[in-house]
């Protein structure tokens, strides 16, 4: 058995990782910082395979795939992505696309080549790290909440169509809130909200892959803010959302 986690040198990724290990799963461990990674695998009681690689780039996703790819790959974790704080107008062009192709082009391609080999041989897992920014709008970050959904809805479309194919592949959509992790310091911002530990989120998230839920979101309080949304229009939600969003402006 293995499993292929992106964005694995800290935080969800690093937590996942240990968790599968546990499994007794093997691990292809990617991201691009490859001292990370080391220091990750020597720690875990079960074989690594580490690949340093920058999934922004379609070419090093692709090989990716190939490295990890086999009869024995049944875990695929989308895990890695980034965001970033600032009214759209101010906020890096560059950066942005970088995002969509980290936190989309990459999710994307990694989920199309592992769902199709998975459908075939009708076994295997696939965890896309989505956030409670993918049920909203999400002003001041306006490009990462909009990745989100992305993330959020392909997941959700491809585990109804599979579904309907009497598959008995499974994905699953992660959506937690706050996370202690090193989100906020990359992205410029400070949580308004306390965040819950990665490693009871990377806890439930694994638990749930393997009990077959559809999306999972942590925390009872996140429950309750997800569920709400629906008894108010998008256009109050976008307040909402904005006015929590300035107060992460501390971080910066």
């Amino acid at each position: 058995m293995r499993a292929l986690i992106t964005g694995a040198s800290s935080g969800l990724g690093r937590d996942m990782a240990r968790l599968l290990a546990a499994r007794g799963y093997e691990l292809v461990l990617a991201a691009r910082r490859e001292d990370r990674l080391r220091e990750l695998a020597a720690e875990l009681p079960t074989m690594c395979r580490v690949i340093a690689a920058d999934v922004s780039d379609e070419t090093e996703c692709r090989l990716l795939y190939e490295a990890a790819a086999g009869d024995d790959l049944e875990v695929v974790v989308n895990n890695a992505g980034f965001g970033l704080f600032g009214p759209f107008t101010a906020t890096d062009l560059d950066e942005e696309l970088r995002m969509i192709d980290v936190n989309i082009r990459a999710v994307h391609i990694l989920t199309k080549l592992a769902a199709r080999d998975f459908a075939a041989r009708n076994r295997g897992y696939i965890l896309n790290v989505s956030s409670s920014a993918g049920f909203l709008p999400g002003p001041l970050m306006a490009t990462y909440y909009a990745s989100k959904n992305y993330v959020l809805r392909l997941t959700q479309a491809l585990r109804e169509e599979l579904r309907q194919q009497k598959s008995a592949v499974r994905v699953c959509a992660l959506c937690p809130g706050p996370v202690n992790t090193e989100f906020n310091r990359v992205a410029g911002v400070q949580f308004a909200l306390g965040g819950l530990s990665s490693e009871r989120v990377a806890r439930e998230a694994i638990d749930g892959l393997f009990a077959g839920k559809g999306v999972i979101v942590p925390g009872a309080a996140m429950k309750a803010m997800t569920f709400a949304r629906h008894f108010a229009p998008d256009e109050l939600l976008a307040r909402i959302t904005y006015h929590f969003q300035g107060k992460k402006a501390g971080g910066k």
